[in-house]
């Protein structure tokens, strides 16, 4: 299966704030593939903003129960320096646990 990507702007709007939505991505899209080892790319064009509770629902389980190694299967596209600064906080701090 090829990569598949998600266009957040589709989804969420220009502001990612919907942890709800977040959670439902990474139940029913994220997990699925990263278990399967296949890759996901996450394309925030358009969003113009995110908050850290969003960028963690998104991602902090799948980092935990994975020990980081989610994060070779799932690429960030088109953040601008606000989205990405938070999707690093999350990481970082996930990753420090």
């Amino acid at each position: 299966m090829k990569l598949k990507t998600i266009h957040l702007y589709q989804l969420v709007g220009g502001f990612a704030e919907d942890k709800d939505k977040a959670k439902q991505m990474r139940q029913n899209t994220l997990w699925p593939r990263v278990k399967n080892g296949l890759k996901t790319k996450l394309d925030f064009a358009g969003v113009e903003d995110a908050t850290q509770s969003f960028i963690h629902a998104l991602l902090s389980e799948l980092i935990r129960e994975t020990h980081g190694e989610a994060l070779d299967l799932i690429y960030f596209k088109s953040c601008n320096p606000t989205v990405k600064k938070i999707i690093n906080v999350v990481v970082d701090y996930m990753q420090e646990k």
